[in-house]
């Protein structure tokens, strides 16, 4: 347990990022670093969902996490006729429930788009199927973020 409370002391980055009383959009958008979570966000219509009373658990790829993707699959997943898609990916970083760093233990997470995470905790890390976590419990008022380092990519129905 005090090892992954380490990881909640990665929170002294967002110092004055926001306060916990903004809801995770609003957090996401003050701490500058989520552009192009919050305009997929925006592009997919999924803003309202994390604005209402949760509470939700968002594993939020960064700026950089979204620079990692091929070139032009931003863009790509940005338009229109995508936004069914972009959705699914987006709900797909979501957890109902507030789960904080301290609580977080080796499992299978359903998401809000019904497909499953696998979190993985080893030592002082944790993984969301192949991202890390990178900065853990930012909070929200309805819910916690925890910054992760790779955009998760839903598994593909058959």
């Amino acid at each position: 347990m005090k090892k992954l409370l380490l990881i909640g002391s990665l929170l002294g980055i967002f110092a004055g990022a926001a306060s916990a009383a903004d809801d995770i959009v609003a957090t996401a958008k003050s701490a500058g670093t989520f552009k192009t979570l919050t305009a997929a966000l925006d592009a997919a219509g999924k803003t309202e969902m994390l604005q209402e009373k949760g509470p939700y658990t968002v594993f939020a790829p960064s700026d950089e996490a979204f620079a990692k993707l091929p070139k032009g699959t931003v863009e790509e997943l940005l338009k229109p006729e995508n936004k069914e898609k972009l959705g699914k990916i987006l709900a797909y970083h979501v957890v109902e429930g507030k789960v904080m760093a301290a609580d977080v233990k080796t499992m299978k997470a359903k998401t809000a788009n019904g497909a499953e995470l696998d979190i993985k905790v080893e030592g002082e890390k944790v993984t969301v199927n192949d991202a890390k976590v990178v900065k853990a419990d930012v909070p929200a008022s309805n819910g916690v973020i925890h910054v992760i380092d790779t955009v998760l990519m839903p598994p593909m129905k058959k």
